[in-house]
């Protein structure tokens, strides 16, 4: 069950990421909702595709992440981790994916707004022209929090690891 709750405390904390970042990417750039995806809710609402978006964009993002947190912190025979402890480092991976998509979506609309990069076929034709710039920024957005996202849950599962490791080898033997 404590496994459980740790696959749980992922998903939640993943979801309501996903629901407050696509609040903010949904107002920048709807079409990256309506268009760019295929049709999940029938509304251009960006507060509604905001919300259905990122539940259904992150509830699998968090199963992963939880299930691979729950075995690196209660697998084996190493001192186990309670939920409790795993709620900052996954609040932190959270807030670096935030920083991120803020920083990446930044670099997109420059890199957009200069004509460096540009929306591609089929893409490029479905999108009005006087979106690809917004439509792009949320794109970049979104990578990066997937991107540090994946590298941060990466770095949780090893530093649960090696600190049961450590407290551990400190059990057998005591200084």
């Amino acid at each position: 069950m404590r496994a459980l709750a740790i696959v749980a405390m992922c998903m939640l904390a993943c979801v309501v990421y996903g629901i407050a970042h696509d609040q903010i990417t949904a107002r920048i750039c709807p079409e990256y909702f309506t268009i760019g995806h295929p049709p999940l809710v029938a509304t251009e609402s960006p507060t509604l595709l905001g919300i259905a978006w990122g539940i259904a964009a992150t509830w699998w993002v968090g199963l992963i992440l939880g299930g691979s947190l729950a075995a690196a912190a209660r697998a084996g025979g190493w001192p186990k981790r309670e939920v409790g402890s795993l709620v900052r480092p996954v609040l932190a991976v959270m807030l670096i994916s935030a920083c991120c998509a803020l920083l990446f979506g930044v670099v997109g609309y420059l890199l957009a707004a200069g004509d460096v990069v540009r929306l591609l076929e089929p893409m490029a034709s479905n999108v009005p022209a006087e979106k690809h710039v917004a439509f792009l920024t949320d794109l970049w957005a979104h990578n990066a929090s997937y991107g540090a996202g994946f590298l941060g849950g990466i770095v949780i599962c090893y530093r649960v690891l090696r600190n049961r490791a450590r407290q551990a080898f400190l059990e057998k033997h005591p200084a």
